[in-house]
């Protein structure tokens, strides 16, 4: 047993490496074979009813914080008031980690860096205590600056609670982040290399979300450890061309 708890050990690390790059063949990836890029956004129901956001020029007038002291105060916070975040509190939070700057082409400019401008990751939200919006999980479309109603659960709290294995704040939050990838978005550029790099793209996105917490008052504690088959059966997901990938919960301190 401890021997094979070991080569597994070893094996997994090569996942951190780089090493593959080096034998793979690119010009079998789906871009060097003429094949159309997967969408930048997941598509949604043409007759969906959409939620906007609050679009703001000047973010940083309204949550103006010192870079140095959002880093200095930086911390996983596990422990959440009653009070709501505000809609454009949490406009502010997805603009921050996954908002637009630049569509050209195929190719979408964020506020978070990705590998080759793939950007795999979409943004969903286990809503608990938003103001202005209901109980329910929503999808953030990025391209728009909007939210899409996927559904709603009465027994939502105590479903992410099972999901995180019992980790109470996931439920206890006023939201809950939610990120999952689609690898093809990324495959179809760096194919087998893709996704060492889809895992430090969740990273970029998670800091951001820590970083502008500091500027609402609030606070964050990504979440790695999550039962995948149960949260992805949640969210409607195959687990295949799309499954979850990082979570994290915010709420007022």
């Amino acid at each position: 047993m401890a021997k094979n708890f070991e080569e597994l050990i070893i094996k997994n690390r090569d996942f951190l490496k780089d090493s593959i790059r080096k034998s793979v063949d690119f010009s079998k990836t789906g871009q060097n074979n003429g094949i159309s890029p997967p969408p930048i956004q997941k598509p949604y129901p043409s007759d969906a009813d959409l939620i906007d956001l609050v679009v703001k020029d000047d973010w940083e007038n309204m949550f103006n914080i010192p870079l140095a002291r959002a880093v200095k105060n930086r911390v996983s916070h596990r422990n959440y008031s009653e009070d709501p975040i505000s809609l454009e509190e949490l406009s502010f939070l997805l603009w921050a980690t996954q908002g637009v700057r630049l569509v050209e082409g195929n190719n979408t400019y964020r506020n978070v860096p990705s590998a080759g401008c793939r950007h795999s990751m979409e943004t969903y939200l286990a809503v608990f205590n938003v103001d202005e919006l209901e109980c329910g999980v929503y999808r953030y479309l990025p391209l728009s600056h909007q939210l899409i109603l996927e559904f709603k659960d009465n027994e939502l709290r105590e479903k992410l609670i099972n999901a995180t294995f019992r980790q109470e704040f996931a439920g206890h939050s006023a939201l809950t982040f939610i990120w999952t990838t689609i690898p093809n978005r990324m495959e179809w550029r760096y194919g087998p290399v893709s996704h060492k790099v889809i895992a430090m793209d969740a990273g970029h996105a998670a800091q951001n979300l820590y970083l502008a917490c500091e500027a609402i008052n609030s606070g964050t504690c990504a979440i790695a450890a999550y039962n995948q088959e149960y949260v992805d059966e949640l969210l409607g997901l195959d687990g295949v061309d799309e499954f979850v990938i990082y979570l994290a919960p915010v709420g007022k301190i």
